[in-house]
């Protein structure tokens, strides 16, 4: 049994698509197969029932899932803590962030706890919310943040994480603005006159709260899916060319709203409320990384209360 073998079933896990976690794992579809029946093999079971579409766990797929998990997490979160005793960089905090995190919530959010706890030694990698799930879940950082929704699952175990809501965000329909001030592209569209939708990709968080969210609702809007990206900045660089509406992090597009450059397509009950939170293992940390949890609000929600 090989750890990359751990790896990729968590990724099929999350896409529930062959070729995606192929493409994500950087193999050939067939190789990537090869590798998942190499694993039900050693196993002795079959994980996924490929009759469906999207392929689902079996009941042997399901009981095996949190124990991959917990194995790989431990083992990586041990090669982690190894080498940082070797390179002496136990004070570097690590974060994993989506991308419109990133650059949007981090650098203000990090700099006001900094004014009262000094300046940290950190560190931020970016990437799709799936791909911060696998770092924080192989141990390659201390903490991940990203948007949530209740209606969408995060995919880490209760029993082996915990997490913290440290800010909110509204997901905003918005459109370039039509020389009368009012939308381009304007909720909620009919089925001759559909609205141009630009959409984020199957793999994204917030993608899915959107999709989600739409489809419970009494007035559903009649879109037409013209583009798609995982990238919110993508998304608002194209709807500011007039490409059609998306829905987007607030925080993300204050400032285009503020100078005209992007309106609301639709009343304000389009939005969709979603928390920031920051995940973490409940397994100790490094020194460093529990005494910057220990600095965060004790009045703010957290998963475990």
């Amino acid at each position: 049994m090989e750890i990359k073998w751990l790896e990729d079933f968590l990724s099929l896990v999350d896409t529930r698509n062959f070729s995606r976690s192929a493409e994500e794992r950087f193999t050939t579809q067939p190789a990537f197969s090869r590798r998942i029946k190499g694993l039900e093999e050693w196993l002795g079971a079959t994980l996924f029932d490929r009759s469906k579409h999207p392929i689902a766990l079996t009941p042997a797929g399901e009981q095996f899932r949190p124990i991959a998990e917990e194995v790989l997490r431990r083992l990586l979160q041990g090669r982690e803590d190894v080498r940082q005793t070797s390179e002496n960089i136990e004070s570097v905090i690590v974060f994993s962030a989506t991308h419109s995190l990133s650059l949007t919530f981090f650098p203000s959010w990090i700099k006001r706890i900094e004014e009262g706890a000094g300046v940290l030694r950190t560190r931020l990698d970016s990437n799709q919310v799936a791909n911060c799930v696998q770092a924080l879940l192989r141990g390659e950082c201390h903490f991940m943040l990203c948007h949530t929704h209740p209606l969408v699952e995060v995919s880490l175990s209760d029993e082996f994480f915990t997490s913290l809501k440290v800010g909110e965000d509204r997901l905003l329909p918005v459109s370039a603005p039509a020389p009368e001030g009012g939308p381009v592209h304007a909720l909620p569209g009919c089925r001759e006159l559909p609205v141009s939708y630009l959409a984020y990709s199957d793999t994204s968080a917030i993608g899915r709260a959107v999709e989600l969210v739409m489809a419970g609702r009494p007035q559903k809007p009649v879109l037409n899916r013209v583009f798609e990206s995982h990238l919110a900045g993508v998304l608002k660089t194209m709807c500011q060319e007039g490409r059609g509406l998306a829905w987007l992090p607030e925080s993300q597009i204050e400032d285009a709203m503020n100078a005209g450059k992007l309106v609301l397509a639709g009343e304000e009950s389009w939005g969709i409320p979603v928390d920031i939170r920051l995940f973490r293992s409940v397994d100790p940390l490094p020194r460093a990384a529990e005494e910057f949890w220990a600095l965060l609000p004790g009045d703010a929600e957290r998963a475990s209360d």
